[in-house]
């Protein structure tokens, strides 16, 4: 096993999901987590019931991070809560299940989705980094997808988004290597979670979206948990500026 004894972690949108996962992964690996919620309050309460069992210290708190002033309390609640930060996993993210062709696709549902997805990751990490420049040492893993880098048509507000997570993650590693902070990206593909819930569990939508996998099957979260922890382990401490794709193989990169 993995440990991460010792180290503070922050995990944005835990409260389900991959992020919910990685929570616990997190704290069965040894580590102190801080995690955020929008809107689950109580997913959140039963993920650090869960989470506890391991004996490491779970917190969480509500913040929307696509709000600055979020990013900031979320990030000054972790130093608090747990007295220094290694670890932050940049997950909080949304899709749309509908197509949505570019001729359709509102200034609105644009705006939104960059506020979510590209904006969130950014505000979180701009106020974490200062603490792991200080500490001179850090990780950073932040949550793209297959579609950040193949596109994904009728969704491309999605994919642009995950598109910039990657640039952002490419940049920040070359930018932060003089301070021992490393930066890396996981790119899940089709995970079994409530977000891909409306197109997953119907027979026609599950069809569709193993036609590209050649392992024939979506992952479970905790398939993606697993190299998010690796990134954020001792196993990688040679690793920055990379995008570590979990896909069952529809996306053969590199």
């Amino acid at each position: 096993m993995i440990s991460l004894a010792g180290k503070a972690a922050l995990v944005t949108g835990g409260s389900r999901g991959i992020g919910a996962a990685t929570v616990k992964l997190f704290a069965q690996a040894g580590a102190d987590v801080v995690f955020n919620y929008h809107r689950g309050r109580e997913a959140s309460a039963q993920v650090e019931q869960e989470a506890r069992k391991h004996g490491t210290r779970i917190e969480s708190m509500k913040a929307d991070l696509g709000r600055m002033a979020d990013a900031r309390k979320l990030v000054e609640f972790t130093r608090e809560r747990l007295g220094r930060l290694d670890i932050l996993v940049a997950n909080a993210g949304i899709w749309n299940a509908n197509d949505i062709p570019i001729e359709r696709l509102t200034e609105r549902e644009w705006d939104e989705m960059v506020r979510v997805n590209l904006k969130s990751v950014y505000s979180v990490v701009h106020f974490a980094v200062p603490h792991m420049i200080a500490q001179k040492a850090g990780r950073i893993i932040a949550i793209s997808s297959t579609a950040g880098q193949r596109g994904e048509s009728f969704h491309t507000h999605y994919g642009a988004t995950k598109g910039g997570v990657i640039s952002f993650v490419k940049g920040l590693a070359t930018e932060l290597a003089r301070h021992n902070i490393l930066v890396n990206c996981v790119a899940p593909g089709w995970v079994d979670t409530d977000m891909s819930a409306s197109v997953l569990r119907t027979k026609a939508g599950l069809k569709e979206a193993l036609v590209p996998i050649p392992l024939k099957r979506v992952a479970t979260p905790e398939e993606i948990a697993g190299p998010i922890l690796f990134a954020a382990s001792d196993l990688a401490t040679f690793i920055t500026g990379e995008v570590i794709n979990v896909n069952g193989g529809s996306i053969l990169c590199g």
